[in-house]
């Protein structure tokens, strides 16, 4: 697992030449509703093991919490089940808000 900045996702997710990545947000409901990544997978942690066979190993997944605690998480649990092309957005989606997009908000 990698960890990936902001500003590195906001680089590869604007980038022709490369396909994007799949977004894995890990966060609970609520806080999915009132902020997420366009195009984002919503998957809460605690769903993660039974719903293991939505996600694809051979994927590039960033895998997306609040301040990227749960997210690290997730990412080492999925690696521990073969997937190997994972990365951790440093800071979660408020370090995304704070850096990105101010238009995103905040909690």
């Amino acid at each position: 697992m990698q960890q990936i900045h902001p500003q590195q996702l906001a680089a590869w997710l604007s980038a022709d030449d490369r396909p994007s990545p799949v977004l894995l947000d890990v966060r609970e409901p609520w806080e999915f509703a009132l902020c997420q990544l366009p195009a984002s997978m919503h998957m809460p942690m605690h769903t993660v093991p039974v719903r293991l066979t939505e996600l694809n190993p051979d994927d590039e997944i960033v895998v997306i919490c609040h301040h990227g605690g749960r997210s690290m998480q997730v990412a080492m649990f999925l690696e521990r089940h073969g997937f190997s092309s994972l990365h951790n957005l440093m800071g979660g989606i408020d370090a995304w808000a704070s850096e990105i997009d101010p238009k995103l908000p905040r909690y």
